[in-house]
């Protein structure tokens, strides 16, 4: 299993308060509250229907827990776990309405979290034997960024920055404002503390070239050809660090990363991985509606 830094509660909690108030809205679950005796308890298994990498229990948890604190949690398979179709991740069980009426705030998160982790894996096993890692993008969900690169790093990945505050990044547009790209890095040098790392995004060997002059700390080699970015690695010859990005698939990350580049982003990691198809199901030994004293 891969080692990761868990999210802290203070994270969790107001995200999965948030998403239970839009799906409660109001009045509250309507047809569990009408169904459902209110002192019926249930066991039900949150259970693959495909193979993939578990991430996203602990907002399960809280979904549960912040609807009823009364419903007990039993995870069998931990985040960054493999696992594979019909295994159980884990039981919950309590009383009856707060398990409906969490279920599926819980399995959006932990579905959504988890094919991003395994979407995640499968691209750095795509690159397993060269050095290139495999990191994510600002391209998130609004409000769940801290969410979604967090099921990157759990699939193995990496993260590039969280925002617009912790790193330079110049881009296109910066570069067609600023004028060119050796004013727009002078005028950012001028500005950013000594922690800070410059990045300039470049198109061609030649921009590349004035990038490196400049000593910036990092390129972003974006949508280059195979040989233009072996050219591009040697050019930088570990002036700086190299990222490659545009169009990545586990089927192109692996000639990418035999050029010798440091990093691969992959936007679609966070925009557009499929979710792991996970169930919340009665299990067959389970009893129905046992009723509380």
């Amino acid at each position: 299993m891969r080692s990761f830094s868990p999210l802290p509660s203070t994270v969790i909690e107001p995200i999965v308060r948030t998403a239970l108030l839009e799906d409660l809205g109001r009045g509250g679950d309507l047809t569990s509250d009408a169904v459902i005796p209110h002192d019926c308890t249930a066991t039900l298994a949150l259970t693959a229907r495909q193979p993939g990498v578990v991430a996203g229990l602990d907002l399960v948890a809280f979904a549960f827990l912040l609807v009823d604190p009364a419903i007990d949690m039993d995870i069998r398979r931990l985040d960054g776990s493999a696992i594979f179709a019909g295994e159980t991740i884990a039981k919950v069980c309590g009383p009856a309405r707060g398990l409906l009426s969490a279920e599926r705030t819980a399995l959006n998160f932990l579905c959504r979290l988890s094919g991003i982790a395994t979407a995640t894996a499968a691209m750095v096993e795509a690159v397993r034997g060269h050095k290139a890692r495999i990191v994510c993008t600002r391209k998130t969900t609004p409000g769940l960024r801290a969410l979604e690169k967090y099921a990157v790093r759990v699939g193995g990945g990496a993260n590039h920055r969280f925002g617009l505050d912790d790193g330079v990044l110049i881009k296109d547009n910066h570069i067609a404002i600023a004028g060119d790209i050796r004013s727009a890095i002078e005028r950012a040098r001028a500005v950013a503390g000594h922690m800070v790392k410059i990045e300039v995004e470049v198109d061609t060997l030649e921009q590349l070239e004035i990038a490196l002059s400049s000593k910036v700390d990092a390129v972003l080699l974006d949508n280059m050809s195979i040989e233009e970015l072996g050219r591009a690695v040697a050019m930088v010859d570990g002036r700086a660090i190299t990222e490659a990005s545009g169009r990545v698939t586990p089927k192109t990350a692996p000639a990418i990363a035999a050029t010798g580049v440091d990093l691969i982003s992959v936007g679609w990691l966070t925009h557009s991985a499929p979710i792991l198809d996970i169930g919340l199901d009665m299990p067959a030994d389970a009893t129905v509606c046992t009723h509380l004293n």
